[in-house]
C-alpha cells in the first residue's frame, strides 16, 4: 500500500514538473515574441554596424538592442528606432564627439554612388553649451564619410536648437577635401534647409540669436534623401507644413579650389583660427565613402577658448552618462523609416 501511494506521488510530481516546464517554456517564448528590436522596425540593419555612446560596438544588428542607447519606442501606435548618446562618452579615433550611429558596411566611390533615406524626429539636443560655438546644441542625423585620404565628410545633416527656443534649424554641411597633406585648414560650408545655417551663433555663451520662424520643433517629423548618382549628390528634404527643399552638389569637381572661391561665411566663422584652406580640384572623386545614420552628438563639452568652432563648453559631469541623461546633456533621435541602396537617376 505504501509503495502504491509513493508511486502515485512520484507520478504526480513528474506530471507537475512537466506542466511547469511547459508553462515556463511557453512564457519565455511569449516574452521573446514581445521584444521588438530595431531590426524589426527598420529591416536594413544587416547592412550596418554600430558604435554606441558608451564605446560599445557591434557589426551584427539583427535582433540587437541596448538599453539607453539603441532600442525601440512606440508612439501613437508607430514604432521608432531610438538613437541616444551623451555629450561625453567613448568616441571614435577620428572624433571628439560621441555617437550612437550606424556605419554602412558597403563602401563606394562617388562615381558609383549610393542612396540613403530617413524619416525621423529629433527628441532632444543638449541643453548646455556655449552659444558662440557653431556646433553647440546640435546633432548630426545622417552623413557621408570618407574612408581614406583625410577621412572628411561630403555631407553632414544637422538639427540644432538653442535653449528656450521652440523651433530649431535643419541644415547640411559640406566639408572641403583639402589639397595635399594639409588637413588642418579644412572647413565646412553650411547651407540652411529650414531655419538657419550653422554660422548663426550667439554673442556670448548664454546669449542666443533670434529664433528661426520657419524652423523645425523637437518632435516634429522630417525626412531626407541623399542620392549620389554618377558623382553628383542630389538632396531632398521634406516635412509636412514646410516647403520641400532640394539641392545638387558635384562631388567630382570642387567649387572651392582657390582662395577667391571661399565663401564669406568661412571668412567669418573659420578664418580667424587658421581654417582657410582650399579644396583639391577633383573634390571627392575616386575616394571611398560610406553612409552613416543615427545620433552623432556635436556638443562635446570641451573648452570653447581652445577652438571656437568645435569645442562646445557643455556640462559632462566627468563623463557620468546617467548624470548627463538626467540633466539634459545628451542627444536623442528617433527614426521610423530608412533605406539604403544604390544611387538612382533623379530624372
Amino acid at each position: 500500500m505504501k509503495k502504491s501511494i509513493l508511486s502515485i506521488f512520484t507520478l504526480l510530481a513528474i506530471v507537475a514538473c512537466k506542466d511547469n516546464t511547459e508553462t515556463t517554456s511557453k512564457e519565455t517564448s511569449e516574452t521573446e515574441k514581445t521584444i521588438i528590436y530595431p531590426s524589426d522596425v527598420i529591416p536594413f540593419m544587416d547592412e550596418w554596424k554600430i558604435l554606441l555612446g558608451d564605446g560599445t560596438s557591434s557589426d551584427s544588428l539583427v535582433n540587437y538592442a541596448k538599453d539607453d542607447f539603441f532600442y525601440v519606442e512606440n508612439d501613437n501606435d508607430t514604432n521608432w528606432v531610438v538613437y541616444k548618446t551623451p555629450n561625453s562618452g567613448v568616441t571614435s579615433r577620428t572624433s571628439s564627439n560621441t555617437r550612437t550611429e550606424l556605419g554602412q558596411k558597403n563602401h563606394w566611390i562617388p562615381e558609383v554612388g549610393g542612396k540613403l533615406t530617413g524619416t525621423l524626429k529629433v527628441k532632444h539636443v543638449s541643453t548646455s553649451g556655449d552659444a558662440r560655438v557653431a556646433a553647440s546644441y546640435s546633432v548630426v542625423v545622417g552623413q557621408i564619410h570618407s574612408d581614406e585620404g583625410h577621412e572628411n565628410e561630403p555631407i553632414k545633416i544637422f538639427y540644432k536648437k538653442f535653449p528656450g527656443h521652440t523651433k530649431g534649424s535643419v541644415f547640411w554641411n559640406y566639408e572641403i577635401n583639402t589639397d595635399g597633406d594639409d588637413n588642418s585648414s579644412r572647413w565646412d560650408f553650411s547651407t540652411a534647409v529650414w531655419g538657419n545655417d550653422m554660422s548663426v551663433v550667439g554673442d556670448s555663451p548664454n546669449t542666443y540669436p533670434e529664433e528661426p520662424k520657419d524652423g523645425i520643433a523637437l518632435g516634429e517629423e522630417f525626412s531626407y534623401e541623399i542620392n549620389v548618382y554618377k558623382g553628383i549628390m542630389y538632396l531632398t528634404f521634406r516635412s509636412e507644413g514646410h516647403e520641400t527643399v532640394k539641392f545638387t552638389k558635384n562631388l567630382l569637381k570642387s567649387d572651392f579650389a582657390t582662395k577667391e572661391d571661399i565663401p564669406q561665411q568661412i571668412w567669418s566663422l573659420y578664418a580667424a583660427i587658421g581654417r582657410d584652406g582650399v579644396e583639391r580640384d577633383s573634390a571627392y572623386a575616386g575616394e571611398i565613402n560610406y553612409f552613416k545614420q543615427g545620433a552623432y552628438n556635436q556638443t562635446n563639452g570641451k573648452n570653447p577658448e581652445d577652438n571656437i568652432v568645435w569645442y562646445t563648453g557643455s556640462e559632462t559631469y566627468n563623463g557620468d552618462i546617467a548624470k548627463q541623461y538626467a540633466n539634459g546633456c545628451y542627444s536623442e533621435v528617433w527614426f521610423k523609416e530608412a533605406t539604403v541602396g544604390e544611387g538612382t537617376n533623379p530624372n
